[in-house]
């Protein structure tokens, strides 16, 4: 697929086929294609937890949604996900990479970071992830995970690793019109001065 119609066409899906299951080797080219994204100091402080099996993938819900609050991450209509993906940052990797002598940082200087690139970067990952996943011909939404402690305890996700997220990847049903439009160009791009 062209890039300009891979941009195009990208969008959160919140409903996916129930009945098809996606290929293996997509899930890996969008992983893969996730860890090519930019990194501060390449330090690539970023971990992803691929789950596929319908007993993974229930465990996720059962974790993230508590009793009561079934539609806090994500809606039913999204649990019908073949593949879930949850990047995670990792802000040591960046604290002992910008420790390194080519740096030259003191060993843990996070005061050295005005923007936390560990989430940043994550972020681009995602982002590579998502776009991949139009140019496979499949659907996916991004979407929050509120309490990371039982998704680590779960799948035995080291603490260091701060989920930013998650994201359901399918074959899309077809698409409820939008409920709200996209801003223009000019409402947003501010050329020389705001």
């Amino acid at each position: 697929m062209e890039f300009q119609e891979v941009i195009r066409k990208r969008r959160m899906h919140r409903q996916f086929d129930p009945d098809r299951s996606v290929p293996r080797e997509l899930v890996e080219r969008i992983v893969t294609n996730g860890t090519r994204a930019p990194s501060a100091g390449h330090s690539q402080g970023w971990g992803f937890l691929v789950l596929e099996s319908p007993e993974d993938r229930a465990t996720f819900w059962d974790v993230t949604n508590r009793p009561g609050q079934e539609e806090a991450t994500g809606s039913p209509s999204m649990h019908t996900a073949p593949v879930i993906i949850v990047p995670f940052a990792h802000k040591q990797a960046y604290l002992d990479r910008y420790a390194e002598p080519d740096k030259g940082f003191p060993a843990n200087y996070e005061a050295r970071w005005r923007i936390p690139h560990w989430y940043v970067d994550t972020a681009y990952a995602s982002m590579t992830m998502l776009l991949s996943v139009v140019d496979a011909g499949l659907g996916a939404i991004f979407f929050s995970v509120r309490d990371p402690a039982p998704l680590r305890e779960a799948f035995g996700v080291p603490d260091a690793f701060d989920p930013i997220g998650a994201i359901a990847i399918g074959y899309p049903v077809p698409a409820q019109p939008a409920r709200r439009g996209r801003k223009e160009p000019d409402e947003v791009v501010h050329w020389g001065r705001w």
